[in-house]
């Protein structure tokens, strides 16, 4: 780091170097007020920035199904899982930060310049490891955030419809598919100043007012609190959580877009630090008040009764599922400007005009799964678990499988890990237990559960009945010699919502799905 003068000692320009690429600090030199309030809203790059991007990213439509997930753990696996997934994610993040610097120390050796190139996750896997490494990377990553999108998008349809049952489900996915392409303008992290610390006290409102309002709500009579009953249930709320702490697929983009990029080692931890201030209390707390009903409740507000605040939480949370939304759909928005080659075009319009066939999969596959809980596990298990977790660990592993690459590392592990052995202690743990628990036991699982989901609505399903989906014990039947299936229309106190329950009558016993 050095400064030069710029003929006023008053008037410095202070320049950072990361290799070859080069960002220019101006301090002291005149603004106006338009840059000024452009720098303060729209271009950030400090650690802060990444700090509020990393929480923002980690926790979203996830804090209404975690108490879902608590349903089915039980108090304690549930809070113990938060806990250990967390730090195996804070770990795996660590894990990439390291590659990345790893990476781009090598390239800048080469005097490779990235002032008008974002680097990727993939980039890093085929810079340090080859083709074979990118291309695994590349699907992993790009089918996770393909899938995130989606989520985000079902998501934003299922908690409108809590505030205006108007429109059926599938119409507000429309809604919001073609507001949430308008992210399509926004250049890159840098660009996300704002929105992620907006996004992040939406987050907190919401995960307080959950708690609160549960705590005040108190226990519903007859509360239950029985799990976990069934291995698939469990399986599937692991997977979940899984899911909620897997939110650094986008690690690489966001130091990217730091003026200093080496400061980004510990930000993830703190970021999930205070995440598990948020998860925690608001799943103990609903689960807490409700019990065994969570199991037909995979969101939180269904629950709730509708309150000016309730009402203001599901907005806030809406707006924060299109920051969501923008952060999991920017790098894919990356990696076709790349495809086609515009991504070094400094036309703003030219650049969001080619990203709009991005959002056209994510809209179409929204429509075609309406129902975001059970895909929250199917993804974590398939998909966050090699993404985030397992190739992270194998390629660090790789990587360093010399005494040369060890030797010249750019960083090393620290102290307290055990360097390198403990390192490759710890990377092998992960992959072990996220290959066995998370892939094997949770892809089970949480499969299971899609695909019943999908035997039970269908796709493309237009109501919103799809919301929420819950088994409800047998009644003793009539003798029927027949199926006999009969609709009724109910109420329930505290929703805005209509409820169907389909009552499939067979001797000697009925079974009774209680679509919500």
């Amino acid at each position: 780091m050095g400064s030069t003068p710029n003929g006023n000692e008053d008037k410095v320009v202070e320049t950072v170097m990361v290799g070859r690429y080069v960002e220019m600090e101006r301090e002291g030199e005149e603004k106006t007020i338009k840059s000024r309030l452009s720098g303060l809203l729209w271009h950030g790059g400090s650690a802060y920035d990444a700090w509020f991007s990393c929480a923002s990213n980690q926790v979203a439509q996830v804090l209404l199904t975690l108490p879902y997930s608590f349903s089915q753990l039980g108090m304690l696996s549930g809070i113990l899982f938060q806990l250990f997934y967390g730090l195996l994610g804070s770990w795996t993040a660590y894990l990439i930060t390291i590659l990345y610097v790893e990476y781009r120390t090598r390239k800048e050796r080469e005097k490779v310049d990235f002032r008008n190139h974002v680097i990727q996750w993939f980039e890093v896997l085929d810079g340090l490891l080859g083709k074979h490494w990118r291309n695994v990377g590349l699907v992993f990553n790009c089918t996770f955030l393909l899938f995130g999108s989606v989520i985000q998008l079902i998501a934003c349809a299922s908690n409108i419809y809590y505030i205006n049952d108007k429109l059926d489900k599938r119409t507000w996915t429309y809604i919001f598919g073609a507001c949430c392409a308008t992210t399509v303008f926004i250049p890159s992290f840098h660009n996300y100043r704002i929105w992620s610390f907006l996004g992040l006290v939406m987050t907190t409102y919401t995960a307080w007012y959950l708690a609160i309002a549960s705590l005040l709500h108190g226990q519903v009579e007859g509360v239950k609190h029985s799990g976990p009953t069934k291995l698939v249930l469990y399986f599937t709320g692991a997977t979940n959580i899984l899911y909620t702490f897997g939110g650094h697929a986008v690690t690489v983009e966001i130091m990217h877009a730091m003026w200093k990029p080496q400061k980004f080692k510990a930000i993830y931890l703190l970021a999930t630090l205070y995440v598990l201030t948020l998860t925690l209390p608001s799943a103990a707390s609903v689960y807490w008040a409700f019990g065994d009903a969570l199991l037909n409740h995979s969101n939180a507000f269904s629950l709730l009764p509708r309150t000016a605040f309730r009402d203001a939480a599901v907005v806030l949370m809406l707006i924060h599922q299109f920051i969501t939304f923008g952060f999991a759909c920017t790098p894919l928005y990356f990696v076709w400007e790349k495809a086609i080659g515009l991504h070094d075009c400094r036309s703003l319009c030219k650049r969001a005009a080619a990203r709009l066939p991005v959002v056209i999969p994510i809209w179409f596959l929204a429509i075609i799964f309406p129902f975001f809980g059970p895909i929250n596990s199917a993804v974590g298990s398939l998909l966050v678990s090699f993404t985030v977790y397992i190739i992270p660990s194998l390629a660090h592993m790789f990587t360093f499988r010399s005494a040369i690459a060890r030797e010249s590392a750019v960083e090393r592990p620290p102290r307290f890990v055990g360097g390198w052995i403990g390192a490759y202690v710890m990377n092998t743990f992960v992959v072990g237990w996220v290959l066995v628990v998370g892939f094997g036991l949770g892809g089970w699982a949480s499969m299971t559960n899609f695909i019943r989901q999908i035997n039970t609505f269908g796709l493309f399903a237009k109501s919103s009945t799809s919301r929420n989906v819950g088994f409800v014990a047998p009644k003793k039947a009539n003798w029927a010699s027949e199926f006999t299936f009969l609709p009724k229309m109910q109420g329930r106190e505290g929703l805005m919502t209509k409820e169907v329950s389909f009552v499939v009558a067979v001797w000697p016993k009925a079974t009774a799905w209680n679509l919500r």
